[in-house]
């Protein structure tokens, strides 16, 4: 018997809910058939088999949230995948840097098989990276424990179980908190004993990512108005934005970067690969327009488009929403004038645009109505000084208040 492992799914996600099985115990499934149909913070991802056999076991019902590295499905492997695995190999997960929508990990002979995509296997041998099984490295994940600070015992320096659970804190939680057999009607929603609402896909996304901000980031924010009042009718204020961001992120690179605190250190970044937060019936969901200062208005436009119209469909890939080095909140669509957005870590800057006002400004001729634009900054203190987010918000209003 061969137990697959739910694979990680996205940029370091730690477990994905279980939507929709598309298979049950006792069928007979092929390499590459769908599987199961998972939702993860904030995609829909189908898991296909990664191999040839029987399904002897589900783990998981729909409704149920499963870790990355927890037990999925229990497989007797028949034809190519019998002959293919050896049994007598320790199973040992690592993660390659930027590795594809679904990864499974077998070792054969001192290597590591590597399912990259759905279609492609490469292999490399193992070297410096962190090698633990994978219970241990989905309890490290829930324990807070660095896998990188272990020294494992298992063979050939494999982390186990044991090593993880020596080295969390006492008052770490040892147990996962548990969820219901299966959904509730979808009129009424997952249900907690109390009859609490229980929080799923995208907005159990939101509850772990703000809480993540509020517990590591020293969060300042400034606030000022753009006139846009030489902006021609009919001008796209979206694009506008992005490629004032752009210009500003020219002039004030510290602010186009990601923070890691352990060193502490920062990376600048060259390119500019910017999150807009998009509303959404199931909560917010932050896809990335990659490249902004490469694109004209009109591949801007059409970049929106393509991402708003993935938000509402549900078909945005995990891979749309990683990587980014910005991030734009636009929540002046539906009102508000100012806010104070939250960064979500490693990235270390949010810009807020609030709705378009009319307001009364004093010119050098009288008193005179113009539009403009109110901006809330939030930046994080702890590698980026108020100057340069000052200097920052000062290059966005200056583009902005430029004709075109």
């Amino acid at each position: 018997m061969t137990t697959f492992l739910l694979p990680d799914l996205g940029e370091g996600l730690p477990d994905a809910e279980i939507v929709t099985w598309h298979v049950k115990e006792g069928d007979a499934v092929k390499v590459d058939q769908l599987m199961v149909s998972v939702e993860t913070a904030k995609a829909i991802v189908e898991v296909p088999s990664p191999y040839e056999g029987v399904i002897t076991k589900l783990h998981a019902a729909a409704g149920d949230v499963v870790g990355t590295g927890e037990p999925l499905v229990d497989f007797q492997l028949t034809g190519a995948s019998a002959a293919a695995t050896t049994p007598a190999a320790p199973a040992v997960e690592t993660h390659a840097p930027q590795s594809g929508t679904v990864v499974g990990m077998m070792p054969v002979t001192g290597e590591i098989i590597e399912e990259q995509s759905l279609l492609r296997r490469t292999r490399h041998a193992v070297g410096d990276q962190v090698r633990a099984v994978p219970a241990a490295r989905a309890l490290a994940r829930r324990l807070n424990v660095d896998l990188a600070q272990v020294a494992g015992s298992g063979k050939d320096g494999v982390i186990t179980l044991d090593d993880v659970l020596n080295a969390a804190p006492l008052e770490s939680p040892r147990k996962r908190p548990s969820v219901p057999a299966a959904p509730e009607p979808a009129t009424t929603g997952r249900r907690h004993g109390d009859g609490a609402e229980l929080l799923h896909g995208p907005r159990r996304a939101m509850a772990q990512s703000m809480s993540r901000s509020r517990d590591e980031i020293a969060t300042c924010t400034v606030f000022d108005d753009a006139d846009v009042h030489a902006w021609p009718e009919g001008t796209d204020i979206t694009v506008r934005l992005i490629r004032s961001i752009a210009a500003a992120v020219k002039e004030e690179p510290g602010l186009n970067a990601r923070f890691d605190p352990s060193g502490p250190s920062r990376i600048l970044f060259d390119h500019i690969h910017l999150a807009v937060a998009v509303d959404s019936p199931e909560g917010l969901i932050v896809p990335v327009i990659r490249d902004i200062d490469k694109k004209s208005g009109v591949e801007l436009r059409a970049s929106v488009d393509h991402l708003r119209k993935s938000v509402r469909e549900r078909s945005v890939a995990p891979e749309e929403m990683r990587g980014y080095t910005f991030t734009l909140s636009n929540f002046g669509t539906l009102a508000g004038r100012y806010a104070t957005p939250l960064v979500v870590p490693p990235a270390v800057a949010i810009l807020g645009t609030g709705r378009l006002q009319r307001d009364v400004v004093p010119t050098e001729t009288g008193i005179e109505v113009h539009r403009r634009i109110p901006l809330s900054l939030t930046f994080d203190h702890r590698c980026i000084t108020g100057g340069e987010a000052c200097r920052f918000l000062a290059a966005l209003i200056r583009d902005l208040g430029k004709s075109a």
